[in-house]
């Protein structure tokens, strides 16, 4: 459980991060890409904070994460200067994929297709594990 002191530093790195990587895709000259940071969670120690971004199109999530995690020390140095009034120290930042947009397509897909295991009991059978 999180407590209120992590979650205020997390929903500033979640805001600052959002206009750091929104201004530095639009200066890398990056068209028709949308990043958004979907999650930011902190530990209790606030020496590290995970941060999920949703990236898309979702082809290029993969490139556009590694080139954020080689970017690491230059995003946390301005997320250092933006929040330094706020925190004393800035957070290691972890990045990953937040693939939660993808599932939800991949059930609405299975759910609108012709496999519906809602409609036809009989495909449960071929999903439970053995």
């Amino acid at each position: 459980m999180e407590s209120n002191r992590q979650k205020k530093i997390a929903g500033i790195l979640q805001q600052d991060l959002a206009e750091v990587l929104q201004r530095a895709a639009a200066d890398g000259g990056l068209k028709g890409v949308i990043i958004s940071v979907s999650k930011v969670s902190v530990t209790a120690d606030l020496s590290i904070a995970k941060v999920y971004l949703s990236i898309f199109p979702n082809k290029e999530a993969k490139e556009l994460l590694e080139g954020v995690r080689s970017n690491t020390p230059l995003i946390r140095h301005e997320l250092a200067q933006r929040t330094r009034h706020q925190l004393r120290r800035m957070p290691q930042l972890e990045f990953f994929i937040d693939d939660s947009l993808e599932y939800i397509d991949g059930i609405e897909r299975s759910l609108k297709g012709g496999d519906n295991p809602l409609e036809d009991p009989d495909l449960l059978g071929k999903r439970k594990k053995s």
